[in-house]
């Protein structure tokens, strides 16, 4: 199919759909929050990214030198370093318009940022072993539960061992309202091109600071929610990424 044919046709559903294409906003719906807070009482307040934790790397270099990386060294991971993968990814940088949007370090259709970004520690410096939930517009972490959940990480990523025993894994869920509530029917497809915004950014914040990473989108989404105790409609894990010292 042509591009005109394919601009035509979706001219078409977008006409054809009608009072379907009327999104909550439209209708004066409240806009849900943007942001997830647990409200745990641990919370530790993360470093901010200083321009000399690149060691000296330029953007073409990094951007370059960046590859999937699956097996890494049994070495902590510096906090600085973890904090810095986390800024890349969703850092907000800005609220505006009383809560309906943010700006961040990643683009989102809308300004939606449909996403929340965990991470399920193993060997960070500063760390207690356990999953963690990023509070993106303060920078800090807090706490959701201890424990090693690297078993119950593989076993839902497939057998995957290297997921769950990686020094950390980038864990990205999906909350999809936020995206619907502007673009209706439409959003399946704006909320995964996010996703892939992200993830980008986590490659190249790894590679720049001497990490490595690899995406994960194999895995059972019912194993992956109940790890997260997340209920798979309102929330659910999207994307994965195991992170460490790459072993060469």
């Amino acid at each position: 199919m042509s591009y005109p044919e394919w601009k035509v046709m979706t001219n078409r559903c977008w006409d054809e759909m009608g009072e379907e294409a009327v999104s909550d906003q439209k209708k004066g719906i409240p806009k849900p929050e943007i942001l997830k807070k647990y409200g745990s009482r641990e919370i530790i307040k993360l470093p901010e990214p200083k321009s000399d934790i690149l060691n000296g790397k330029d953007l073409i270099q990094i951007i370059w030198d960046r590859r999937s990386v699956r097996v890494y060294k049994d070495e902590s991971v510096a906090l600085e370093k973890l904090a810095f993968v986390l800024w890349a990814g969703q850092r907000v940088k800005k609220i505006f318009k009383e809560g309906l949007a943010s700006f961040r370090t990643v683009p989102s259709a809308g300004a939606r940022h449909p996403f929340e970004s965990y991470i399920f520690v193993r060997n960070v410096v500063g760390l207690e072993m356990g999953l963690y939930h990023y509070l993106a517009n303060e920078h800090k972490l807090e706490l959701i539960k201890k424990g090693d959940f690297k078993n119950e990480i593989a076993a839902a990523t497939l057998g995957q061992m290297f997921v769950g025993s990686a020094p950390f894994t980038y864990i990205l869920t999906a909350i999809p309202y936020r995206t619907e509530w502007r673009y209706g029917r439409f959003s399946p497809k704006l909320v995964l091109l996010d996703a892939g915004h992200v993830l980008q950014n986590i490659y190249i914040a790894c590679e720049g600071v001497g990490l490595g990473t690899c995406a994960i989108d194999a895995f059972s989404d019912k194993s992956m929610n109940e790890v997260m105790d997340l209920d798979g409609e309102e929330e659910f894990v999207v994307y994965l990424a195991p992170g460490g010292i790459p072993k060469k």
